[in-house]
């Protein structure tokens, strides 16, 4: 799972922990902060790959560009196949832009 910093809170990790998902967040300013004010019974910092978390930039930008389709952003279409018809459509207007 990659997250941004808003789900770097201890409970959120301990539960995608527990249900062993393997994370990618990185760690806020005040919880490094607290972590090392701990000395040695802070632990270690979190394991975090940040090549693999700049793709999720990539991933971002993707939905940001199809959020600019106001049927896609308000969710006109109630029905899955017809909504997923709409994302393929956006998704070929954006490639050939």
């Amino acid at each position: 799972m990659l997250a941004d910093k808003a789900y770097s809170h201890p409970c959120t990790r301990r539960a995608l922990r527990r249900r062993k998902i393997k994370t990618t967040i990185p760690e806020r300013s005040d919880q490094i902060a607290v972590r090392q004010r701990k000395g040695a019974r802070g632990g270690r910092p979190y394991a975090f790959d940040r090549t693999l978390y700049r793709q999720r930039n990539v991933v971002e930008r993707c939905f940001n560009r199809l959020k600019q389709f106001r049927d896609l952003a308000t969710r006109y279409a109630k029905r899955a196949a017809y909504y997923r018809s709409e994302v393929l459509i956006a998704c070929i207007i954006l490639h050939l832009r």
